[in-house]
């Protein structure tokens, strides 16, 4: 019997638990102190024979503080992540030594009444698989590692109001670098329908992210939002010199992508149009032309009016989504919608 055509319905159930205990203290009016505990419980069960029947319990403990004397403000933080994780079959469960990640955060105000702030942060990052990730059928890898990140940012943003149509106006750019060990990543295998879990031993990414907004008012009863986005993001496979794909652009993590909306708004009527760009990719960490993934863009459309019916709000929405048909793959042989149409009803009581 063909095993790969095999019939499969299985089920699987996650539960979760969680609670938070969070305490500040005042020093004084320009400088806080806080201490944070949380607990979650995760289990996964599944209809499966021999299944691992994963059970995590997590400890978060995080002691932060935070000073403010204008123009600077800072912030630092230390979290503490503790895991233990247990299995009722000869699967070996996920673990690993305490973990204790840093933040320092700081930013400054040149000039007191102009909109501009300098900021920057550095922050240690630890993850750890999901139960998903590690037990999940055909997905799942018991092998996987936690993830380990280490950011550096460095941005600025410039605002300022004003008295005319043009009301407000937002300017963001942030540069990083971030360096990453064991990065999580989902990864097809020999059949682009079955994909697994994967580690990549080291990524370093670096990049720029640009952002503008912009509100107009004209008269009492119209405006229009605006928004636009753009990204830069080299992230690349530093693992092995010894592989061929070595310092290539990892999977599905395009060069160059970005968005652009307008909100329009009458009375109560609102307007919606978005705009979104992926660049090209690659499937895999070989970034050859069997690789190559062509880069995408849609537009959607939505129409919506608030009404109100005694004290109950209601919200009706009419979408048109990938307006012009595009044609697209977000994943390679997982081709997406083309037009598509929804309505919406929302009622506030």
């Amino acid at each position: 019997k063909d095993a790969s055509v095999t019939y499969t319905d299985n089920h699987y159930r996650q539960q979760e638990a969680y609670l938070s205990v969070a305490q500040m203290y005042s020093i004084f009016d320009f400088w806080n102190i806080s201490l944070s505990t949380d607990f979650q419980w995760n289990k996964l069960n599944a209809d499966l024979i021999n299944f691992a029947y994963p059970r995590r319990y997590s400890g978060l403990i995080a002691i932060a503080s935070s000073f403010e004397m204008e123009p600077v403000k800072l912030q630092a933080s230390l979290l503490g992540t503790f895991t233990k994780e247990t299995t009722s079959s000869a699967v070996v469960p996920a673990s690993h030594k305490p973990q204790y990640t840093p933040t320092i955060i700081a930013s400054y105000r040149p000039w007191k009444h102009i909109g501009l702030d300098i900021r920057a942060f550095y922050k240690k990052i630890f993850r750890m698989p999901t139960l998903n990730d590690l037990y999940y059928t055909f997905i799942g890898n018991v092998k996987l590692n936690p993830e380990y990140t280490t950011q550096y940012n460095v941005g600025v943003t410039y605002s300022k109001s004003f008295n005319g149509i043009l009301r407000i106006l937002e300017i963001q750019a942030d540069g990083y670098y971030n360096q990453v060990r064991d990065k999580i990543v989902a990864m097809p295998t020999s059949n682009f329908f079955r994909w697994t879990m994967v580690n990549l031993g080291k990524v370093k990414i670096k990049g720029i992210d640009i952002a503008a907004n912009a509100g107009w008012r004209f008269g009492t009863q119209w405006s229009i939002d605006t928004r636009i986005n753009y990204t830069y993001q080299k992230a690349q496979d530093y693992t092995s010199t010894d592989d061929l794909y070595y310092k290539g652009q990892i999977p599905y993590v395009p060069l160059h992508n970005g968005s652009a909306v307008i909100n329009a708004g009458y009375r109560n009527w609102e307007l919606n149009y978005s705009f979104i760009y992926t660049g090209e990719r690659y499937a895999s960490r070989a970034n050859t032309e069997e690789n190559y993934v062509l880069p995408w863009y849609t537009s959607d459309l939505s129409l919506s009016k608030n009404l109100r019916w005694h004290k109950t709000g209601i919200r009706i929405t009419a979408e048109i989504n990938n307006l012009f048909n595009q044609q697209y793959e977000v994943v390679r042989s997982y081709p997406m919608p083309g037009t598509n149409f929804k309505l919406i009803l929302n009622v506030t009581l």
